[in-house]
């Protein structure tokens, strides 16, 4: 007679779910690569944008309009007061240039453009007034894979989706089988507590396998991104990663009884992650007060250490914090649920 192992049965259930399910499919794999796929055509190598500076009308208006076109960067055009008013205060213009015994530059000190319009301009100004440079200077434009954004871009996206694969693969599942009363029908059953939950990592921990090389796949194909470093190093900090967050999603479903409640508990644990963790830009350029916020946060550490594996090639030796600080979240929420957990 065949004997079943409790454990290897959920484990298979959770398999069959999962591919009975075409939507979480998509969510999973499909989702992130169209994500990658938008975020890199939107932010490809492009020609450099040209600054849209006005010049107040006056009889030198289109002389200085002239001297600006030496500079290829520039776009100028002469513009009545109250235009230039309206298109700087709207964004259209970078820079407002007023001419008279003195040259006046109206910008906004906060955005970039305008403070890389002043520079600019004002170089573009006194060169033509016959200002010589001091020094010699040439430049040397280096425009190469592992330094664009794409390549910065899929490993946080690598991340965000261990989390959200963590957090709502198995905290959403949970609460909804708990309002369905399957959990319940399973206290009858031959199953320890620490069998479903382990099963549930197990199969995360298989899906997230295919996640991490789906998407590495994807960006080597599809943007030629540079894989510095080992794919051993980095399945094993994705490993660790998804088991933080699954951890943490069996924490955050452990008692929650409606998918009303999780899917709010679930937005509190991720929405910080997803603004301060460095996904889409750095953590770095948040006020260095809350970095140690920032850098204690699971997320951080996974991307900070797929990052630095993936584009930098460090060896996992180098990552021990970033793996200590997920390991810690992970091995908490696990023990936290295995306490808290109620199956009604």
């Amino acid at each position: 007679m065949k004997r079943y192992h409790p454990l290897g049965e959920l484990i298979l259930c959770r398999f069959r779910e999962f591919a009975r399910e075409p939507e979480v499919v998509f969510w999973v794999f499909g989702f992130p690569l169209l994500l990658a796929m938008g975020l890199g055509i939107a932010f490809r190598n492009q020609p450099q944008e040209k600054i849209y500076v006005g010049v107040l009308e006056n009889p030198e208006a289109a002389a200085i309009v002239e001297k600006l076109k030496r500079n290829p960067a520039i776009q100028g055009e002469i513009v009545s007061p109250e235009a230039a008013e309206k298109a700087l205060r709207i964004g259209r213009l970078a820079l407002v240039l007023a001419s008279g015994s003195s040259v006046e530059y109206r910008y906004d000190p906060t955005r970039p453009d305008s403070l890389l319009a002043r520079s600019l301009v004002d170089a573009a100004l006194q060169k033509a007034a016959g200002r010589q440079d001091p020094v010699e200077v040439n430049d040397k434009q280096i425009t190469q894979p592992g330094a664009r954004y794409i390549d910065f871009l899929i490993p946080g996206l690598l991340g965000m989706n261990l989390m959200g694969g963590g957090m709502w693969g198995i905290g959403f599942v949970i609460v909804d089988m708990r309002s369905k009363k399957l959990l319940k029908r399973m206290i009858a059953t031959p199953m320890r507590k620490s069998d479903f939950m382990l099963a549930m990592f197990v199969s995360r921990m298989v899906f997230m396998i295919a996640e991490v090389l789906i998407l590495l796949i994807f960006g080597r194909l599809a943007f030629g991104m540079i894989i510095q470093g080992s794919l051993a190093s980095i399945v094993t900090v994705a490993f660790v990663g998804c088991m933080s967050f699954a951890g943490i999603g069996l924490l955050v479903s452990s008692r929650a009884r409606k998918i009303e409640t999780v899917s709010g508990l679930m937005n509190l644990v991720m929405l910080p992650m997803y603004v301060l963790s460095g996904i889409f830009f750095s953590a770095e350029r948040f006020p260095h007060a809350v970095q140690p916020f920032i850098q204690a946060l699971p997320l951080t550490a996974l991307n900070n250490a797929l990052r630095s594996v993936i584009l930098e090639g460090s060896h996992l030796t180098s990552q021990g914090g970033a793996i200590a600080t997920m390991g810690v979240w992970g091995i908490i929420g696990y023990l936290l649920a295995l306490r808290w957990f109620r199956w009604n």
